[in-house]
């Protein structure tokens, strides 16, 4: 064979070669493919099988069950009973511009997204492969099932559960429903969850009175709520915490959340003092006796009002209650105090102040110290009335409200306020009650209307001030019948034991527009014992007496000042 017949035969063989070459590469290539879609579509069909399979849970308990809050006549916090300090509002009771602010800062595209962040997702997975820090990144759908609907694990199984259950839950359920149940779950720090007690916590109000700089503020304090939750306190974090501030209202001002003169006049807000201080241990006493009326009203448990997310709207004026206690605390000397046990005797001060013809209660001071103490002495308390109120007897009607109190011979200084405080409404007793209205998630469950009823008539209870008031009382008879003259306050001072004054003292100061009573017992190793010594240099009357006085005056002296009673009426001797 010549030349030219190998080299043709030769390059025969070779195209031969490279067209087997090809084809075979081709159907691998083909079948590589045909693989890969198979396995694509069984991912895919995978995927489907998993998310129809999938449902989105139920929240965890811990995530629904709320806290009650109580506040004051004016809507001044008094504080909360709760496993958790949380309650739900609606998502209409939360301002749009916090709403935006929060999204802002964690979640930008949610109005538009589908309820996950690819990217975020492939960094958690990279993350858990190979050891590094957790990630974040998460929408804010992401967050909320994570928070609420699942476990906080940290694990690629997980993430992946996370992600399906976040999808389901923004294809079944509005943008608006998943950003009402993530401001109600998600944790601000101070023990706050949800947007209505972050709001309580950090600013002193309510999520639906929170101003354009209060909310971005929060929305600032959810990357980081255990670091940021000393806001105010801290400057370094306070520092922290503004630059970021700065941050979440410059995105909201180019997403025209804001406006630029907003942008312009935001001011970087107070904060309330973290931690606590120490008067809200005091306040124990109010909300004692508030949730046990709550409960009552409701017909149900303190344990289940505690549970319910409530708001209790009392009666207390939260400025008086505490202004009274630092008065006691200032005025109380120290042979007062006591010794513990048996080892001495103690001087116990209560003080009550009620709208007479309403029964509201607007003070209500039972202890110094509730950690230490819990009973609360002005509604369980004992005055050892002696007859000191046999002028109530031949006065009231039989069978009236007050019929009892006459024959009871340690009533507690509330009941003991009752009476002088149908004597201030002319003879009408009205039945003391602490709570207001309760609501629940912006709807009134609950609204007290005074229970009254007619103890005597008008003539006989100004026949009793007379007698119990002294001549100051008539003043306050004569002023009844000239209409331009106002109504003076009558004090009345008593006391009961061996002698006057030396075991229980009290003193009551009335107007119609208000009726206060402090008073005064002793107790050593838990047995009742002798006022008498107990109250510094001062006769325990004469204590009594400029308590009283003191308390009216801050008050406002509601119907003029009192008289400076020094001397007690004198008690029969029992």
């Amino acid at each position: 064979m010549n030349a030219p017949d190998l080299l043709h035969g030769l390059g025969t063989r070779l195209r031969r070669t490279r067209l087997r070459l090809r084809r075979t590469r081709a159907r691998r290539l083909r079948r590589t493919l045909a693989v890969l879609l198979a396995l694509f579509l069984s991912a895919c069909a995978a995927l489907v099988v998993a998310y129809r399979m999938t449902p989105v849970p139920d929240p965890h308990p811990e995530t629904v069950s709320q806290s009650t809050v109580f506040v004051d006549t004016g809507g001044e916090y008094l504080g909360r009973r709760g496993p958790v300090d949380r309650q739900d509002v609606p998502l209409r009771q939360v301002p749009r511009h916090v709403q935006d602010a929060v999204i802002a800062a964690e979640n930008r595209s949610f109005r538009t997204d589908s309820g996950v962040a690819p990217s975020a997702i492939l960094r958690a997975a990279l993350a858990t492969v190979t050891g590094g820090d957790r990630q974040g990144g998460s929408t804010i759908t992401q967050q909320y099932v994570k928070n609420a609907l699942l476990t906080p694990e940290q694990s690629l199984k997980r993430k992946a559960h996370e992600a399906l259950i976040a999808v389901k839950l923004d294809r079944t359920r509005s943008k608006d429903d998943i950003l009402e149940g993530y401001l109600n779950t998600v944790y601000f720090g101070r023990g706050a969850a949800g947007i209505e007690s972050a709001a309580r916590n950090y600013f002193g109000v309510g999520a639906k009175d929170l101003t354009v700089s209060q909310g971005a503020a929060l929305a600032a304090i959810v990357n980081l709520p255990s670091y940021y939750e000393r806001a105010g306190a801290d400057a370094k974090v306070t520092g922290t915490l503004e630059r970021r501030w700065v941050w979440v209202l410059d995105a909201m001002a180019d997403s025209g959340a804001i406006s630029a003169g907003e942008r312009t006049g935001a001011r970087f807000p107070a904060f309330r003092f973290y931690p606590p201080g120490s008067t809200d241990g005091r306040r124990q006493y109010l909300i004692d006796a508030a949730s046990a009326e709550a409960a009552d009203r409701l017909g149900i448990t303190e344990d289940q009002l505690a549970r319910g997310g409530y708001t209790v709207h009392t009666t207390f004026d939260l400025r008086l209650q505490d202004e009274t206690a630092e008065l006691v605390r200032e005025r109380t000397p120290a042979g007062g105090k006591g010794g513990k046990g048996g080892a001495g005797a103690r001087l116990h001060t209560a003080v009550v102040a009620t709208v007479p013809g309403d029964g509201a209660v607007r003070v209500l001071y039972g202890g110094a110290d509730y950690a230490h103490q819990p009973f609360n002495d002005a509604v369980a308390g004992a005055v050892e009335a002696g007859t000191v109120l046999d002028p109530f007897v031949k006065s009231l009607r039989t069978g009236g409200p007050l019929e009892s109190l006459t024959k009871e011979t340690a009533p507690t200084p509330l009941r003991l306020n009752a009476a002088y405080a149908t004597l201030a409404a002319d003879g009408t007793y009205a039945a003391p009650y602490t709570v207001a209205k309760i609501t629940r998630a912006g709807r009134t469950v609950h609204t007290a209307r005074p229970r009254t009823q007619t103890a005597m008539h008008e003539k006989e209870a100004a026949f009793v001030t007379a007698q119990l008031g002294g001549p100051y009382a008539t003043d306050r008879l004569f002023a009844r019948a000239a209409a331009a003259v106002p109504v003076l306050p009558v004090s009345h001072s008593a006391g009961a034991g061996s002698g006057p004054g030396t075991r229980t003292v009290w003193q009551s100061v009335y107007s119609p527009r208000l009726a206060l009573t402090v008073a005064l017992f002793a107790e050593r190793g838990g047995r009742p014992a002798r006022v008498a010594g107990l109250t510094g240099t001062q006769q325990p009357d004469t204590y009594a007496a400029r308590q009283a006085n003191d308390v009216w005056r801050l008050a406002g002296s509601p119907g003029g000042a009192p008289p400076v009673t020094a001397e007690p009426t004198p008690a029969p001797q029992p």
